[in-house]
């Protein structure tokens, strides 16, 4: 089958940070350290000249240009003033001891807490902020037209992936999650034109998501995908690409900040898909929550 064209992916208007995160595992090795120091502090890098920068990312002048580049701006001059108006803006923690997000290894329990809270709502807050509504849009169009909807995800974004399944049950809507790579191969070779196929990956590299959606697209069905990275090789196989915006550092890959941007736009694409067909919602919500209203026990009433 010949390779359809991308139809969406996100935007950039969640901020320069944000946008320069989630390049960062499609840039080369030195790009990449230029890349660290300028989301670590990028009042800092707004200061230097480019040759400070090159020095300090032990790397050249020459690479600095191609990190602008490759991160979409015209030169260095351009980056500096975009550094400086993110770093206007940029909500900084609470607590002082609070840097950049990752924990050292001295950490007290204190701090080990204001650095998770504070990361954990940055995260949503960004990832909302970059969201696009058009790509959410024709997601939800795609989701709301499906006779079927399969969601595909591993390890902890298997999770992700089975609140989504059970959302889009609960409504009445045809939906499926297989957590086992066999299983969900022999899924997605079932699916035809007019189903839609949904993969999370929050690094975007996770093989049998890659596989799975690559089969679902080859028999005609509309794939979608939630990743970090928007140029990881689990967009080359999506018509439409959604992103997060959260950092995982040290002790936390997997972190709750990633699962947590992830249910947001979840959230956010499971209410489009509700708020299509109401009527049909209220209905199917008032049965499902009758049915299991006798499994709930009263409080102050001991269960027999």
């Amino acid at each position: 089958m010949t390779k359809r064209a991308k139809v969406s992916v996100g935007r950039e208007p969640g901020g320069l940070i944000v946008h320069i995160n989630g390049l960062l595992p499609s840039l080369s090795p030195a790009e990449q350290r230029v890349a660290r120091m300028v989301v670590a502090n990028p009042a800092d890098a707004a200061r230097r000249t480019i040759t400070d920068l090159a020095t300090a990312a032990d790397t050249s002048e020459a690479t600095v240009i191609r990190f602008c580049r490759s991160v979409g701006m015209e030169g260095y001059p351009q980056l500096r003033i975009r550094l400086a108006a993110e770093a206007a803006r940029r909500v900084e923690a609470p607590d002082a001891r609070v840097v950049g997000g990752d924990i050292p290894p001295d950490a007290d329990m204190e701090q080990i807490i204001a650095t998770i809270a504070f990361n954990d709502a940055r995260a949503v807050e960004e990832t909302a902020e970059q969201l696009d509504p058009a790509v959410c849009e024709l997601v939800v169009q795609a989701i709301h037209g499906a006779s079927r909807v399969d969601v595909y995800g591993a390890g902890a974004s298997g999770f992700v992936a089975a609140d989504l399944q059970q959302k889009l049950h609960r409504i009445g809507r045809q939906s499926y999650y297989w957590p086992d790579v066999h299983t969900a191969l022999t899924s997605a070779a079932l699916l035809s034109r007019g189903d839609v196929a949904i993969g999370i990956s929050h690094t975007g590299t996770t093989a049998d998501v890659i596989d799975v959606l690559t089969v679902a697209r080859e028999r005609g069905a509309t794939t979608v995908v939630l990743t970090n990275f928007p140029r990881s090789p689990v967009t080359d196989v999506a018509d439409h690409v959604l992103t997060t915006a959260a950092r995982e550092t040290t002790y936390r890959s997997g972190a709750t900040a990633s699962r947590l941007a992830q249910l947001t736009v979840i959230d956010c694409v499971f209410v489009g898909v509700a708020a299509r067909d109401r009527a049909r919602t209220t209905g199917a919500l008032e049965t499902t929550a009758k049915a299991v209203r006798g499994r709930r026990v009263e409080p102050g009433r001991r269960r027999a």
